[in-house]
Protein backbone atom coordinates (compact mmCIF):
# COMPACT_ATOMS: atom_id res chain seq x y z
CA UNK A 1 0.00 0.00 0.00
CA UNK A 2 0.87 3.65 -0.44
CA UNK A 3 0.95 6.10 1.81
CA UNK A 4 -1.59 9.17 0.34
CA UNK A 5 0.57 12.62 0.36
CA UNK A 6 -2.01 15.40 -0.42
CA UNK A 7 -0.08 16.65 -3.59
CA UNK A 8 -0.81 13.09 -4.61
CA UNK A 9 -4.82 13.23 -3.74
CA UNK A 10 -4.50 16.86 -5.79
CA UNK A 11 -2.99 14.89 -8.55
CA UNK A 12 -5.34 12.01 -8.89
CA UNK A 13 -8.64 14.45 -8.28
CA UNK A 14 -7.47 16.78 -11.01
CA UNK A 15 -6.04 14.03 -13.55
CA UNK A 16 -9.90 12.46 -12.88
CA UNK A 17 -11.61 15.23 -13.33
CA UNK A 18 -9.90 16.13 -16.38
CA UNK A 19 -10.92 13.01 -17.72
CA UNK A 20 -14.22 13.44 -17.09
CA UNK A 21 -15.23 16.82 -18.06
CA UNK A 22 -17.18 17.39 -15.21
CA UNK A 23 -17.33 18.69 -12.11
CA UNK A 24 -21.27 19.09 -10.95
CA UNK A 25 -23.20 16.24 -8.77
CA UNK A 26 -24.81 14.05 -10.75
CA UNK A 27 -27.67 13.54 -7.99
CA UNK A 28 -29.33 16.21 -9.30
CA UNK A 29 -28.85 15.30 -13.38
CA UNK A 30 -29.65 11.61 -12.79
CA UNK A 31 -32.53 10.42 -10.28
CA UNK A 32 -32.94 13.30 -8.23
CA UNK A 33 -32.15 11.52 -4.95
CA UNK A 34 -29.13 12.05 -3.03
CA UNK A 35 -25.85 10.37 -3.81
CA UNK A 36 -24.90 8.46 -0.94
CA UNK A 37 -21.46 5.87 -0.70
CA UNK A 38 -20.29 3.46 1.73
CA UNK A 39 -17.30 2.27 2.40
CA UNK A 40 -17.61 -1.57 3.47
CA UNK A 41 -20.39 -4.05 3.07
CA UNK A 42 -22.02 -3.80 6.21
CA UNK A 43 -22.04 -0.10 6.08
CA UNK A 44 -23.71 -0.10 2.54
CA UNK A 45 -26.37 -2.84 4.36
CA UNK A 46 -27.12 -0.69 6.99
CA UNK A 47 -27.53 2.47 5.07
CA UNK A 48 -29.95 0.86 2.42
CA UNK A 49 -32.07 -0.21 5.14
CA UNK A 50 -32.80 3.35 6.16
CA UNK A 51 -32.39 5.10 3.42
CA UNK A 52 -35.08 2.71 1.46
CA UNK A 53 -35.64 4.29 -1.99
CA UNK A 54 -35.09 7.94 -0.67
CA UNK A 55 -31.12 7.74 -1.96
CA UNK A 56 -29.11 6.23 -4.40
CA UNK A 57 -26.59 4.30 -2.49
CA UNK A 58 -23.51 2.77 -3.89
CA UNK A 59 -20.43 0.74 -2.24
CA UNK A 60 -16.81 1.72 -2.69
CA UNK A 61 -15.36 -1.32 -2.11
CA UNK A 62 -15.41 -3.85 -4.99
CA UNK A 63 -17.21 -7.29 -5.16
CA UNK A 64 -14.84 -9.83 -4.21
CA UNK A 65 -11.96 -6.97 -2.86
CA UNK A 66 -10.60 -7.33 1.12
CA UNK A 67 -11.07 -4.12 2.47
CA UNK A 68 -7.51 -4.64 3.68
CA UNK A 69 -5.88 -5.00 0.22
CA UNK A 70 -8.10 -1.82 -1.10
CA UNK A 71 -7.21 2.13 -1.49
CA UNK A 72 -9.02 4.84 -3.04
CA UNK A 73 -8.04 5.63 -6.75
CA UNK A 74 -8.90 8.78 -9.41
CA UNK A 75 -12.28 7.49 -9.84
CA UNK A 76 -12.98 6.95 -6.29
CA UNK A 77 -11.99 10.56 -5.82
CA UNK A 78 -13.87 11.06 -8.70
CA UNK A 79 -17.60 9.69 -7.12
CA UNK A 80 -16.58 11.67 -3.51
CA UNK A 81 -16.52 14.86 -5.80
CA UNK A 82 -19.80 14.33 -6.57
CA UNK A 83 -21.25 12.74 -3.59
CA UNK A 84 -23.53 14.27 -0.91
CA UNK A 85 -22.76 11.78 1.90
CA UNK A 86 -20.32 9.53 2.55
CA UNK A 87 -21.00 6.67 5.23
CA UNK A 88 -18.39 4.66 6.97
CA UNK A 89 -17.38 2.50 10.03
CA UNK A 90 -15.16 4.30 11.45
CA UNK A 91 -12.60 3.28 14.48
CA UNK A 92 -9.74 4.30 12.31
CA UNK A 93 -10.94 1.20 9.64
CA UNK A 94 -10.59 3.51 6.67
CA UNK A 95 -7.26 4.87 7.63
CA UNK A 96 -7.30 6.81 4.01
CA UNK A 97 -10.48 8.94 4.91
CA UNK A 98 -9.44 12.53 6.10
CA UNK A 99 -6.23 12.65 3.60
CA UNK A 100 -8.69 11.91 0.64
CA UNK A 101 -12.06 14.14 1.72
CA UNK A 102 -9.35 16.91 3.14
CA UNK A 103 -8.71 17.28 -0.87
CA UNK A 104 -11.86 17.37 -2.44
CA UNK A 105 -13.37 20.62 -3.56
CA UNK A 106 -16.58 19.24 -2.38
CA UNK A 107 -17.06 21.08 1.27
CA UNK A 108 -20.46 20.01 0.96
CA UNK A 109 -19.88 16.39 1.46
CA UNK A 110 -21.36 15.05 4.54
CA UNK A 111 -19.22 12.56 6.61
CA UNK A 112 -21.59 9.61 9.01
CA UNK A 113 -19.18 7.62 11.24
CA UNK A 114 -21.23 4.82 12.23
CA UNK A 115 -19.10 3.56 14.69
CA UNK A 116 -20.19 6.95 17.41
CA UNK A 117 -21.30 6.08 20.84
CA UNK A 118 -20.25 2.39 20.30
CA UNK A 119 -18.53 0.63 23.11
CA UNK A 120 -15.09 -0.14 21.77
CA UNK A 121 -12.58 -2.75 22.45
CA UNK A 122 -8.94 -1.55 22.99
CA UNK A 123 -6.40 -3.18 20.98
CA UNK A 124 -3.00 -5.26 22.90
CA UNK A 125 -0.87 -3.72 19.95
CA UNK A 126 1.80 -5.71 21.75
CA UNK A 127 0.10 -9.20 21.34
CA UNK A 128 -0.46 -7.98 18.05
CA UNK A 129 2.47 -7.52 16.93
CA UNK A 130 4.39 -9.60 19.01
CA UNK A 131 6.02 -11.50 15.99
CA UNK A 132 6.49 -8.31 13.81
CA UNK A 133 9.17 -7.25 16.76
CA UNK A 134 11.02 -10.63 16.49
CA UNK A 135 10.99 -10.06 12.86
CA UNK A 136 12.62 -6.49 13.20
CA UNK A 137 14.87 -7.53 15.52
CA UNK A 138 16.06 -10.41 12.79
CA UNK A 139 16.28 -7.60 9.98
CA UNK A 140 18.00 -5.38 12.54
CA UNK A 141 21.06 -7.87 12.87
CA UNK A 142 20.71 -8.61 8.81
CA UNK A 143 21.45 -4.76 8.56
CA UNK A 144 24.17 -5.03 11.51
CA UNK A 145 26.38 -7.30 10.05
CA UNK A 146 25.75 -5.67 6.37
CA UNK A 147 27.12 -2.99 8.25
CA UNK A 148 30.23 -4.23 9.52
CA UNK A 149 30.91 -5.60 5.73
CA UNK A 150 30.33 -2.11 4.56
CA UNK A 151 32.71 -0.89 6.81
CA UNK A 152 35.65 -3.81 6.04
CA UNK A 153 34.70 -3.05 2.47
CA UNK A 154 34.82 0.87 2.85
CA UNK A 155 38.94 0.78 3.81
CA UNK A 156 39.19 -0.33 0.44
CA UNK A 157 37.78 2.51 -1.52
CA UNK A 158 38.53 6.13 -2.29
CA UNK A 159 36.23 8.45 -0.16
CA UNK A 160 33.88 9.59 -3.12
CA UNK A 161 33.07 5.43 -3.45
CA UNK A 162 32.62 6.06 0.41
CA UNK A 163 29.95 8.75 -0.21
CA UNK A 164 27.94 7.09 -2.54
CA UNK A 165 27.14 3.85 -0.69
CA UNK A 166 26.71 6.54 2.92
CA UNK A 167 23.86 7.83 0.72
CA UNK A 168 22.41 5.10 -0.76
CA UNK A 169 22.67 3.79 2.89
CA UNK A 170 20.80 6.54 3.72
CA UNK A 171 18.34 6.79 1.39
CA UNK A 172 17.50 2.36 1.93
CA UNK A 173 17.12 3.54 5.59
CA UNK A 174 14.24 6.42 4.71
CA UNK A 175 12.71 3.83 2.52
CA UNK A 176 12.49 1.52 5.16
CA UNK A 177 11.33 3.84 7.53
CA UNK A 178 8.71 4.86 5.39
CA UNK A 179 7.58 1.79 4.81
CA UNK A 180 7.50 0.35 8.17
CA UNK A 181 5.75 4.02 9.11
CA UNK A 182 2.87 3.06 6.25
CA UNK A 183 2.34 -0.68 7.38
CA UNK A 184 1.06 0.46 10.78
CA UNK A 185 -0.84 4.17 9.43
CA UNK A 186 -3.68 2.30 9.12
CA UNK A 187 -3.10 0.78 12.51
CA UNK A 188 -5.71 2.50 14.77
CA UNK A 189 -5.93 2.34 18.78
CA UNK A 190 -9.76 0.18 18.74
CA UNK A 191 -10.87 -2.98 17.12
CA UNK A 192 -13.28 -1.81 14.57
CA UNK A 193 -15.08 -4.86 13.89
CA UNK A 194 -18.02 -3.70 15.26
CA UNK A 195 -20.91 -4.82 13.05
CA UNK A 196 -20.44 -8.15 13.78
CA UNK A 197 -22.43 -7.58 16.85
CA UNK A 198 -26.15 -6.95 16.58
CA UNK A 199 -25.94 -4.38 19.49
CA UNK A 200 -23.69 -2.61 17.75
CA UNK A 201 -25.15 -2.77 14.23
CA UNK A 202 -27.73 -0.98 16.04
CA UNK A 203 -26.22 1.77 17.49
CA UNK A 204 -24.77 2.03 13.68
CA UNK A 205 -27.95 2.13 12.27
CA UNK A 206 -28.85 4.34 14.89
CA UNK A 207 -26.19 6.68 13.72
CA UNK A 208 -27.05 6.30 9.91
CA UNK A 209 -30.79 7.35 10.65
CA UNK A 210 -29.99 10.63 12.88
CA UNK A 211 -28.02 11.47 9.70
CA UNK A 212 -30.72 11.46 7.38
CA UNK A 213 -33.33 12.89 9.37
CA UNK A 214 -30.68 15.62 10.02
CA UNK A 215 -30.54 16.19 6.22
CA UNK A 216 -34.01 15.31 4.85
CA UNK A 217 -36.24 16.33 8.17
CA UNK A 218 -39.10 16.09 5.57
CA UNK A 219 -38.86 12.82 5.59
CA UNK A 220 -38.36 11.92 9.04
CA UNK A 221 -40.98 9.49 9.97
CA UNK A 222 -39.75 7.33 6.55
CA UNK A 223 -36.34 6.66 7.97
CA UNK A 224 -37.43 6.66 11.55
CA UNK A 225 -39.69 3.81 10.70
CA UNK A 226 -37.32 2.02 8.62
CA UNK A 227 -35.03 2.30 11.51
CA UNK A 228 -37.54 0.38 14.23
CA UNK A 229 -37.97 -2.26 11.68
CA UNK A 230 -34.54 -3.09 11.13
CA UNK A 231 -33.71 -2.69 15.03
CA UNK A 232 -36.50 -5.57 15.57
CA UNK A 233 -34.34 -7.74 13.18
CA UNK A 234 -31.02 -7.20 14.43
CA UNK A 235 -32.95 -8.02 18.10
CA UNK A 236 -34.37 -11.26 16.92
CA UNK A 237 -30.60 -12.09 15.81
CA UNK A 238 -29.02 -10.94 18.80
CA UNK A 239 -31.56 -13.54 20.77
CA UNK A 240 -31.11 -16.27 18.33
CA UNK A 241 -27.22 -16.01 18.84
CA UNK A 242 -27.61 -15.71 22.82
CA UNK A 243 -29.99 -18.62 22.78
CA UNK A 244 -27.87 -21.07 20.14
CA UNK A 245 -24.38 -20.42 22.17
CA UNK A 246 -25.42 -20.34 25.40
CA UNK A 247 -24.24 -23.52 27.57
CA UNK A 248 -22.19 -25.03 24.60
CA UNK A 249 -19.33 -27.60 25.89
CA UNK A 250 -16.83 -25.56 24.21
CA UNK A 251 -16.18 -21.61 24.19
CA UNK A 252 -12.38 -21.58 22.16
CA UNK A 253 -12.33 -20.52 18.54
CA UNK A 254 -9.56 -20.36 15.94
CA UNK A 255 -9.80 -18.11 13.49
CA UNK A 256 -7.60 -16.83 10.84
CA UNK A 257 -7.61 -13.54 11.71
CA UNK A 258 -9.29 -12.14 15.26
CA UNK A 259 -12.22 -10.61 13.59
CA UNK A 260 -15.08 -11.73 16.28
CA UNK A 261 -13.73 -9.52 19.05
CA UNK A 262 -17.18 -7.42 19.62
CA UNK A 263 -19.05 -10.77 18.78
CA UNK A 264 -17.29 -13.53 21.53
CA UNK A 265 -17.15 -10.25 23.76
CA UNK A 266 -20.90 -10.51 23.81
CA UNK A 267 -21.79 -13.82 23.37
CA UNK A 268 -18.81 -15.40 25.96
CA UNK A 269 -16.70 -16.62 23.86
CA UNK A 270 -12.98 -16.55 23.24
CA UNK A 271 -10.92 -16.12 20.05
CA UNK A 272 -7.43 -17.30 19.23
CA UNK A 273 -6.33 -15.49 15.54
CA UNK A 274 -3.98 -17.34 13.52
CA UNK A 275 -3.36 -13.85 12.69
CA UNK A 276 -3.79 -10.68 14.85
CA UNK A 277 -6.90 -8.03 13.98
CA UNK A 278 -5.45 -6.88 10.97
CA UNK A 279 -4.71 -9.68 7.96
CA UNK A 280 -1.54 -8.33 7.00
CA UNK A 281 0.52 -9.56 9.63
CA UNK A 282 1.72 -12.85 9.47
CA UNK A 283 2.16 -15.09 12.29
CA UNK A 284 5.29 -16.23 13.31
CA UNK A 285 6.21 -19.86 14.36
CA UNK A 286 5.55 -19.66 17.94
CA UNK A 287 1.80 -18.08 17.66
CA UNK A 288 1.53 -21.25 15.12
CA UNK A 289 3.09 -23.66 17.82
CA UNK A 290 1.04 -22.57 20.32
CA UNK A 291 -2.52 -22.93 18.40
CA UNK A 292 -1.70 -26.50 17.02
CA UNK A 293 -1.21 -27.08 20.76
CA UNK A 294 -4.39 -25.42 21.53
CA UNK A 295 -6.29 -27.43 19.13
CA UNK A 296 -4.89 -30.82 20.53
CA UNK A 297 -5.28 -29.90 23.72
CA UNK A 298 -8.93 -28.71 24.09
CA UNK A 299 -10.33 -30.83 21.22
CA UNK A 300 -10.86 -27.88 18.85
CA UNK A 301 -12.65 -29.58 15.99
CA UNK A 302 -12.58 -26.42 13.47
CA UNK A 303 -10.25 -24.06 12.12
CA UNK A 304 -12.40 -20.73 10.89
CA UNK A 305 -10.93 -19.30 7.60
CA UNK A 306 -12.01 -16.78 5.18
CA UNK A 307 -12.97 -17.09 1.73
CA UNK A 308 -11.17 -13.26 0.66
CA UNK A 309 -7.62 -14.42 2.32
CA UNK A 310 -4.81 -16.75 2.01
CA UNK A 311 -6.07 -19.95 3.88
CA UNK A 312 -2.37 -21.90 3.90
CA UNK A 313 -1.16 -21.29 7.24
CA UNK A 314 -4.55 -22.99 8.67
CA UNK A 315 -4.52 -25.67 5.92
CA UNK A 316 -0.82 -26.12 7.51
CA UNK A 317 -2.43 -26.52 11.38
CA UNK A 318 -5.32 -28.36 9.76
CA UNK A 319 -2.99 -31.54 8.56
CA UNK A 320 -0.77 -31.07 11.91
CA UNK A 321 -3.86 -31.03 13.97
CA UNK A 322 -6.43 -33.28 12.33
CA UNK A 323 -8.89 -30.07 12.66
CA UNK A 324 -11.19 -29.35 9.60
CA UNK A 325 -11.10 -26.04 8.06
CA UNK A 326 -14.27 -24.12 7.38
CA UNK A 327 -15.15 -20.28 6.31
CA UNK A 328 -16.86 -17.65 8.72
CA UNK A 329 -17.55 -14.49 7.46
CA UNK A 330 -16.20 -11.40 9.08
CA UNK A 331 -18.72 -9.75 6.36
CA UNK A 332 -15.59 -7.18 5.68
CA UNK A 333 -17.02 -7.69 1.64
CA UNK A 334 -18.84 -9.98 0.06
CA UNK A 335 -17.38 -12.68 -2.84
CA UNK A 336 -19.55 -12.27 -5.92
CA UNK A 337 -21.29 -15.76 -5.63
CA UNK A 338 -22.56 -14.53 -2.21
CA UNK A 339 -23.77 -11.22 -3.80
CA UNK A 340 -25.02 -14.10 -6.90
CA UNK A 341 -27.05 -15.98 -4.01
CA UNK A 342 -28.52 -13.05 -2.72
CA UNK A 343 -27.09 -13.32 1.09
CA UNK A 344 -27.02 -10.42 3.05
CA UNK A 345 -25.79 -9.57 6.84
CA UNK A 346 -28.52 -11.21 8.07
CA UNK A 347 -28.61 -14.60 6.03
CA UNK A 348 -24.83 -14.61 6.72
CA UNK A 349 -24.72 -13.72 10.13
CA UNK A 350 -27.52 -16.82 10.60
CA UNK A 351 -24.86 -19.11 8.46
CA UNK A 352 -22.00 -18.08 10.49
CA UNK A 353 -23.96 -18.96 13.69
CA UNK A 354 -24.83 -22.32 12.93
CA UNK A 355 -20.86 -22.66 12.05
CA UNK A 356 -20.62 -22.18 15.75
CA UNK A 357 -22.69 -23.94 17.08
CA UNK A 358 -21.51 -26.92 15.05
CA UNK A 359 -17.76 -26.53 16.07
CA UNK A 360 -18.53 -25.82 19.84
CA UNK A 361 -21.21 -28.55 20.72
Amino acid sequence: MKKFTKITLVLMLVFALALTGCTQKESAEDSGKPKVYTTIYPVYEFTKMIAGDKADVELLIPTGQSLHDWEPGQNDMLKLEKADMLVYNGVGLEYWLDDITSALDNKDLVKVDTSKNLDLIELDHDHDHEHEHEHEDEDHEHENHNHDNHNHEANEHNHEADSHNHDNHNKQAENHEHEHEHHHHHHGKYDPHVWLDPKNAIIQLRNICDAFVAQDPENKDFYEANFEASKEKLEELDSLYRTELAGLKNSTIVVSHEAYGYLCKEYGLQQKGIQGIFEESEPDSKTIAEIIDLVKNENISTIFTEELIDTKVADSISSQTGAKTEYLNPLEGLSQEEVDNNMDYFSIMKSNLEKLVGALK
